[in-house]
């Protein structure tokens, strides 16, 4: 079952990077606030493309480093906390995006959020390559 996870969240991370960096380029810096770019001093598309290449990396890195899984996981997990608070701007200003074309849609995938933490958290956790845990350091 954990590896079913693992390899669903690799995908949706692969997929949703691509849709980053090509279709879905235009509306998800729609989605991007403001405060972001000031935040991070630079513009709306950069941080689409970074955060797409990103989420392509993290996917590749569940799916093609097992010795690594934990700590990925755990990585998985940072990147869905540090992007709720555009998610939580999103919906306050009503910003539609792909997918997200409504105010119960918008409201509906705050609450995916802590879902896709534990998700990340879980897949990411469990045995190694040789079937024993990855020692702590």
């Amino acid at each position: 079952m954990r590896a079913l996870a693992r390899w669903s969240l690799a995908a949706l991370l692969v997929a949703a990077g691509v849709g980053h960096l090509t279709t879905l380029r235009r509306g998800f810096r729609i989605a991007v606030p403001d405060w972001a770019t000031r935040l991070l001093r630079t513009d709306k598309d950069t941080i689409v493309v970074v955060s797409g290449v990103v989420e392509v990396m993290l996917g590749l890195a569940l799916a093609l480093l097992p010795r690594e899984r934990r700590r990925v996981g755990l990585a998985i997990a940072v990147f869905f906390v540090a992007v709720f608070p555009g998610n939580v701007h999103q919906w306050q200003q009503g910003t539609s995006a792909p997918g997200l074309d409504t105010d119960a849609k918008r409201l509906a995938r705050l609450f995916l959020q802590p879902v896709l933490v534990a998700w990340a958290v879980w897949a990411g956790s469990g045995a190694g390559v040789s079937g024993a845990s990855t020692p702590s350091r």
